[in-house]
């Protein structure tokens, strides 16, 4: 029938959990499979609340305390850990079970105020979405730094944190958000005011290039992360029609700004062997190490990408007490 028009196509589907179809529009599945929440251990006396802090685009973080808070130990106040979850930038949330248990145990056991952050997703919002909303996080947490403790300040913050040793995390597409974040700041795009990053930690970032490193094109054996899963999360998550050498994807591509004369915090590189992109991550911390930045490479050579949130063992154990000596020594 003439004037009739086709119903829109299904152009990229992610696990049958995103569906971007041709008019533009996504269409949402449960994610549980991606991520399923058993063989979760708990982690008793950890209190947490979440607060709002975009009420624009009502956007929150979870706040995680530790058993022990602050005032009961000496009036001693707490770092601050800032954390964005991973999930490629297209799935995942700050409240999903897996991501949920890793702050908790970051909050017991560093111990720590681990704040993790809600952000928006692609491909609704595709980056630098993302990134901004990492900006306006950091900006809230400057006026919690500048309130005190008059009573408008959120009150674990006031109570606990020591805004002068924060650290900026995240995992997978978190570590990348984390990254570009630091990169922000340390350029002055973003005003921190009585907030210092005293440093930043990236697990299994979430780097890539149009150019292959030798993990993609050799990839570890029986990897669930492939190089296909990547190539299609960045189509759906970078702007219409960029490459993989857009600076939010590759931090050394042509138009990526210059790191050298930045003056970046130290930082923590957590690069698992078994992952497709531990080549990305190995260049990365190469590449600062070259321009004289403080980079601390952790190596994990039986380990795939994502494990601090994916798996629980010795290794994550390892790497709690390497992350807890490197937040006591910055």
């Amino acid at each position: 029938m003439s004037g009739d028009t086709a119903p829109p196509q299904v152009v990229e589907d992610f696990c049958g959990v995103v569906q971007l179809l041709s008019d533009g529009s996504v269409v949402r599945g449960d994610e549980y499979g991606l991520m399923p929440a058993e063989t979760i251990p708990d982690v008793p006396g950890v209190q947490w609340k979440d607060v709002v802090y975009d009420s624009t685009r009502g956007l929150k973080v979870r706040v995680y305390r530790p058993p022990l808070a602050a005032g009961e130990e000496g009036n001693k106040k707490l770092p601050v850990l800032v954390y964005f979850h991973g999930g490629g930038y297209c799935v995942g949330a700050y409240d999903q079970p897996r991501f949920h248990s890793c702050c908790r145990r970051f909050a017991a056991e560093l111990p720590a105020l681990v704040l993790s952050v809600q952000y928006r997703l692609a491909p609704e919002h595709r980056l630098p979405a993302a990134i901004d909303d990492g900006a306006t996080f950091l900006s809230w947490l400057r006026q919690q730094a500048e309130l005190g403790g008059s009573a408008s300040a959120e009150p674990w913050l006031a109570e606990s944190a020591d805004f002068t040793r924060t650290f900026v995390s995240g995992v997978s597409a978190g570590a990348n958000l984390a990254h570009h974040v630091v990169v922000r700041a340390a350029s002055g795009q973003i005003e921190l005011g009585p907030v210092r990053i005293a440093g930043y930690v990236l697990f299994s970032a979430f780097f890539g290039g149009v150019e292959r490193v030798g993990t993609e094109s050799d990839p570890p054996a029986g990897v669930p992360f492939t190089v296909e899963t990547s190539d299609q999360l960045w189509r759906m998550a970078l702007p219409v029609g960029a490459s993989r050498d857009h600076p939010l994807c590759n931090p050394f591509a042509p138009d990526s700004p210059d790191l050298k004369p930045l003056a970046l915090p130290p930082v923590l590189i957590v690069a698992p062997g078994r992952d497709i992109l531990c080549g990305h991550v190995l260049r990365y911390a190469a590449k600062l190490k070259e321009m004289g930045k403080a980079v601390e490479l952790t190596e994990f050579n039986d380990q795939g990408h994502a494990f601090s949130v994916t798996q629980w063992g010795e290794a994550n154990l390892e790497l709690m007490r390497i992350l807890k000596r490197f937040m006591s020594q910055n």
